[in-house]
């Protein structure tokens, strides 16, 4: 109690009212528009916006390169320094822009000699507009100022416009293509009033680029970068080898059984990002924060797995049967996910041990990895929801082990 009723206590209450409605728009948002996605587009459709968004998660993760986190933490270490944290902003933002670039030319290399990409060219260059669209709203600082208000006004705008411009613009199953763009247009509207906030109202800074301090701040980062990178070896990793092995109905079949899952993940990870940059400065309290965090995400899965067959025909309808047995399969994955989100990025990343962390994050990745070419060869989307299940379980359940183990030094 002695928490709340101090100032810090209030920052948390604020930033926890206000990313906890950003992740109810996250919610509610999508629950009005993949019924009629999934109805419109039907499972192919789905399918195809599914592959495009597994190979561009992949470009997003190495244009991120972990600095959601330590962008997030140095900038609530240093706050009241104006002119360190426009420098700490400045070498991030160019640091990103320049990944973008390479990791763009690697796209269009892929696109040429690998014949799958080949054939969905069109819609993957359109989801690769999510990429600047992310750069230019930098969620990660305003995280660390702990000036959620904002970013979480922005994005509802952005997603209530957005959403009702499916309705009005995708009409038939050729339109999947649109589902990007617009998407996409919702990023750079949010991102060009964020650069407002930060530099005319705020009169934060930009500094020109330096190569030198971009490879410089990108080194800073690649231990973390590397354990957000090496989930996609199992996860995103899954929805490519199904486009290749199951083709798009496969696809579609996995990402109905999947969205409820990463919807309820991303409502989770509202406690996640509000204690990430005050745990960074009071890591005293990350008990009290594991055990209600944990306790939540035990009770979602027992509700996803329970309600699979309600949720699946109520949302997505006709066609999608198959899908409950991929949600019943992944549910559990959504509490050890959590794991990793309460022990490795809110207390070993916290701490500095992003080596240890990203050590962990290898060893889970390769075993999902190794695991994933024969369950999805022979299994299809029931394979596929194996792997990440498996994964889930070993990326959530080490950060847990050696992080109770650090903290046992302390006590």
């Amino acid at each position: 109690m002695r928490i709340l009723r101090s100032k810090d206590g209030k920052v948390l209450a604020s930033n926890f009212a206000y990313l906890s409605l950003l992740q109810i728009a996250s919610y509610i948002f999508p629950l009005i528009s993949i019924p009629y996605l999934a109805r419109v587009l039907g499972v192919d459709g789905l399918g195809k916006i599914s592959f495009a968004a597994a190979i561009i998660i992949w470009i997003q993760t190495i244009a991120d390169w972990g600095f959601d986190m330590t962008g997030a933490r140095n900038v609530a270490q240093t706050r009241d320094d104006r002119k360190e944290v426009s420098k700490i902003f400045s070498d991030i933002f160019w640091s990103r822009i320049f990944l973008m670039f390479c990791s763009f030319l690697v796209l269009l290399l892929l696109l040429l000699i690998v014949p799958k990409f080949r054939e969905n060219y069109m819609v993957i260059l359109f989801t690769f507009l999510y990429v600047p669209g992310h750069i230019l709203f930098p969620a990660w600082f305003f995280l660390g100022l702990e000036r959620m208000k904002y970013s979480t006004i922005l994005n509802v705008i952005s997603k209530l416009i957005f959403t009702a411009a499916i309705f009005i613009f995708i009409k038939d199953k050729d339109d999947y293509i649109l589902q990007p763009v617009l998407v996409a247009s919702g990023y750079f509207l949010s991102g060009a009033i964020a650069l407002y906030f930060i530099f005319v109202k705020w009169k934060y800074r930009l500094y020109k680029p330096a190569f030198c301090t971009i490879i410089s701040t990108i080194k800073g980062s690649t231990d973390v970068f590397i354990n957000t990178l090496m989930p996609n070896l199992y996860n995103n990793l899954s929805v490519l080898l199904l486009g290749f092995f199951g083709g798009d109905t496969a696809n579609g079949i996995y990402y109905a059984g999947r969205k409820f899952g990463q919807v309820a993940y991303s409502v989770l990870n509202t406690l996640t990002n509000v204690f990430f940059p005050y745990l960074s400065r009071k890591i005293e309290y990350h008990s009290l924060y594991a055990k209600f965090n944990l306790g939540v995400s035990s009770l979602g899965s027992l509700i996803l797995f329970v309600f699979a067959p309600l949720l699946i025909r109520a949302f997505f309808g006709e066609g999608y049967d198959d899908a409950i047995v991929v949600l019943r399969i992944t549910a559990f994955a959504l509490l050890f996910t959590n794991m990793d989100s309460v022990y490795g990025q809110n207390y070993l990343i916290v701490l500095h041990h992003e080596k240890l962390l990203r050590n962990l994050t290898v060893v889970a990745s390769v075993c999902g990895f190794v695991i994933a070419f024969p369950l999805i060869y022979y299994f299809s989307y029931i394979g596929a929801s194996i792997t990440y299940m498996v994964s889930s379980f070993l990326i959530g359940v080490l950060p847990m082990y050696y992080a109770l183990k650090i903290k046992k030094q302390f006590s």
